[in-house]
């Protein structure tokens, strides 16, 4: 539960509130943008205004249920009418909110789908999520983008009786896991659903296309809205930045294409298919001036 007497005083006065736990994880700004924003002097997010509308209040919820540290809250109300998650974005696929802070607030995501319904990596263990995502038809497959965003995956598989994909070099995050990918191939690991192994955030990356336009990308690639193009995370490569160029070129020249980019950690976002193959192009021919 946030905690009033730590809100953050840059915050606009109001009910609604952010406290000084906050880990500048950027979940609760993901959903609540123009809401909640970071404060550059410290990181930290604040309401930059308060809610006025019923969906900018069900956005502030999302803020609320989203947060790894539970730092996001109202002065008087504890829970809102009906749950912010699971949050439907369209083609069957829900953000499951509920970010954990062992993985730093990252996002994971369920996909509803005739034949096997997917969850790719995992939130913090909830009634909150088991609940819905029962109502949605259980889970099949749990793919895991790497090894930094497993969270509570294992409970979400043993409950589901879910198969769980990792790839093999970052296994020892998930030894539970019940099948590997391994190598630098492509592997397809069910009807419609492709593993494009791209170590370089860490060895045993993953990217992982479903349905073939969506594209679930852990902390891989992500979209950034100032510039409005495609980046990778410079700052956060943990196995190697030469790795990952490669990598993201080889995803490039694949003819795997997408149209919907959906992000572990970074901005998720929408966009025609050749300009996202444009705009990796570009992003794989800058990385090597960012070393």
């Amino acid at each position: 539960m946030a905690r009033i007497q730590d809100r953050h005083p840059a915050g606009a006065p109001g009910p609604w509130f952010v406290d000084d736990r906050c880990i500048d994880c950027d979940a609760a700004r993901h959903v609540a943008p123009g809401l909640v924003e970071r404060n550059p002097a410290d990181g930290v997010s604040y309401f930059v205004r308060q809610p006025e509308t019923l969906e900018e209040v069900a956005m502030a919820w999302r803020a609320v249920e989203v947060c790894p540290t539970r730092s996001v809250g109202h002065e008087e109300l504890r829970r809102p009418e009906h749950p912010a998650f699971p949050h439907d974005l369209g083609d069957g696929v829900h953000r499951l909110g509920h970010n954990a802070e062992s993985s730093f607030g990252a996002h994971s995501y369920l996909v509803v789908r005739d034949g096997a319904n997917v969850m790719v990596d995992a939130p913090r263990w909830t009634r909150r999520v088991v609940e819905p995502v029962t109502d949605l038809g259980g889970v099949d497959l749990i793919l895991l983008t790497h090894r930094d965003d497993v969270a509570d995956a294992e409970r979400y598989a043993e409950h589901f009786g879910a198969d769980v994909w990792i790839h093999a070099d970052d296994r020892s995050a998930a030894p539970y896991a019940t099948a590997l990918v391994e190598g630098e191939e492509p592997i397809e690991v069910g009807d419609g659903v492709v593993g494009f192994p791209v170590p370089g955030h860490t060895k045993g990356s993953v990217l992982w296309h479903v349905d073939g336009h969506l594209l679930f990308s852990g902390d891989s690639l992500a979209w950034d809205p100032p510039r409005q193009q495609l980046k990778a995370f410079r700052r956060a490569c943990w196995y190697s930045w030469d790795a990952q160029t490669e990598s993201l070129a080889r995803f490039a020249a694949s003819g795997l294409t997408f149209d919907r980019l959906l992000c572990g950690h970074g901005w998720s976002h929408d966009l025609d298919a050749a300009e996202f193959h444009r705009h990796l192009v570009e992003l794989v021919e800058r990385m090597p001036s960012q070393r």
